[in-house]
């Protein structure tokens, strides 16, 4: 890949286009893990698209040009994000999964839905995309102890809501309902 950066940035339209469908998928993921619709997903992956097209030649070093993408990625959806909270503060209604998800990628966008909106793009980063705490530190301007925190309180969200919705043995739902929360 560091080949086709440098290629891409001495102006090969062929050699961007091919690290864009490489990094395709990857910017899907971590669009969708802070976004709710795939509208939305697109639009920030296409600004995305157009502002490392426009900025590429700022790139210092092309060993970090997926980390400097997708920095670029989350702020756009942060951006479309704040935008629709000022726009429409009322919850939208979750989106039906499509029957081609993995029964494993529901769960984890189901799973997303449990924890802050503070906490999705780090579970994202983390669990997808397979980046180090340090990495996410970095991407998003935080401190590592940051990132670690808000994984441990994002897991502890999400195992309130599971015992939340798993039945206890012995107990009816109401008890349920009174006593995991």
């Amino acid at each position: 890949m560091h080949r086709l950066v440098e290629r891409a940035v001495q102006g090969d339209a062929d050699a961007f286009l091919e690290l864009m469908e490489e990094n395709s998928l990857s910017m899907y993921k971590v669009a969708r893990g802070i976004l709710r619709n795939d509208e939305d997903v697109a639009d920030a992956i296409q600004s995305t698209i157009l502002t490392c097209f426009e900025k590429l030649h700022t790139l210092k070093e092309a060993e970090y040009f997926r980390t400097w993408m997708i920095r670029i990625l989350i702020n756009e959806c942060d951006q479309i994000w704040r935008h629709h909270k000022k726009v429409n503060p009322i919850e939208e209604m979750p989106e039906i999964p499509r029957p081609d998800q993995s029964l494993a990628e529901f769960e984890f966008k189901e799973m997303l839905r449990q924890v802050d909106e503070k906490y999705r793009v780090i579970l994202t980063l983390y669990y997808e995309q397979g980046f180090k705490i340090g990495e996410i530190a970095e991407l998003l301007e935080l401190n590592e102890n940051t990132v670690k925190t808000r994984l441990v309180r994002a897991r502890e969200q999400i195992r309130l809501a599971y015992l939340q919705e798993t039945p206890r043995e012995g107990g009816t739902s109401d008890e349920r309902k009174y006593t995991a929360g």
